[in-house]
């Protein structure tokens, strides 16, 4: 009896002992956390998507709070309400920010980049990209295995069977950028959704030159550099035989859309073009040519009235 008392003692001793060791240990090298990280990860959407840049909401909470500013920091997926919600409870002004939508900048659907091989193995653009250049000639765009399509949390984008592309849902698309990230080509790209939801860019990543781009894709940019000549505002560059368009510079005039000989340059929600003076005159001209024939035959009598009279003139001169 006296040894399970002594057992019990010793036992609860060592008990008091190891809780005052820890709570002292607590409370020495315990880590302080800013209350209002927590206040700013609850009015975060929790998507966890990586879109900010940061692993996580909670990272990106947690950042938010020790900058002390929040320029530069962006939620993709709550966008400008959800940044002025966390301006508010820091006490912070937020900028306004632009928002953006993911693009696929290729154009090589089934009928503009022909399949001249099958690929028969595991359905990952990754690996298709690492093991060999695709199933067209093109090295450079989309392989349509749909790595994008996994890769998005949001629903937004989806293979198109026809062209064997991927396209992307405005409505959906938060531009976290986990599909840019997913494409080993990096044929897509995050950008400016622009005024009034309209933008230019060109629709294709080929960096081959002119003849071997327009060989492998009928809709390639073959770097002839038209576009650069014609824009006003500088904003397209030409390297490696591409060009691209800045969308912090770009305009919409759409005079290089007009000007690419390849259609590479795409204009997206702007409204049909109006037709130009020349166009409406044209078929003007056509209608009155037929009137023209007609009136032609009824001359040809009045020619030839004064030969028929001059006979008779020259009858007094023979008498004389």
């Amino acid at each position: 009896m006296d040894l399970i008392l002594i057992a019990v003692i010793s036992l609860g001793a060592i008990g008091l002992i190891a809780a005052v060791i820890l709570y002292a240990a607590s409370k020495k090298f315990a880590v302080y956390e800013d209350p209002r990280i927590a206040q700013v990860s609850e009015v975060l959407p929790q998507a966890n998507c990586g879109g900010c840049g940061y692993p996580g909401c909670s990272g990106f909470a947690a950042a938010c709070v020790k900058a002390g500013s929040l320029e530069g920091k962006l939620c993709p997926v709550g966008g400008q309400p959800t940044m002025e919600k966390v301006a508010a409870i820091l006490g912070l002004e937020v900028a306004a920010s632009e928002p953006k939508v993911a693009v696929v900048r290729c154009n090589g659907t089934c009928a503009n980049r022909p399949k001249l091989t099958q690929y028969d193995g595991v359905r990952s653009c990754v690996v298709a990209n690492s093991t060999y250049g695709g199933e067209t000639g093109c090295t450079f765009g989309c392989l349509g295995c749909g790595d994008c399509v996994s890769a998005c949390t949001f629903g937004a984008i989806k293979m198109n069977p026809e062209t064997g592309l991927p396209e992307v849902d405005e409505s959906k698309c938060t531009a976290c950028g986990a599909c840019a990230k997913a494409c080993p080509r990096s044929i897509i790209e995050i950008r400016p959704k622009g005024k009034n939801n309209r933008r230019v860019y060109v629709q294709c990543v080929n960096k081959d030159k002119g003849a071997v781009a327009r060989k492998a894709c009928a809709a390639a940019c073959i770097g002839c550099g038209k576009c650069v000549k014609v824009c006003p505002f500088e904003a397209i560059t030409l390297e490696n035989n591409l060009a691209y368009i800045d969308p912090a510079k770009c305009k919409s005039c759409r005079k290089c859309e007009m000007e690419c000989p390849q259609n590479a340059i795409i204009a997206v929600n702007f409204p049909p073009r109006k037709a130009k003076p020349a166009e409406e005159a044209a078929p003007k001209a056509e209608a009155t040519a037929p009137k023209a024939e007609t009136v032609a035959p009824k001359a040809e009598p009045v020619v030839e009235q004064p030969k028929a009279e001059t006979p008779a003139q020259d009858a007094p001169k023979a008498e004389a």
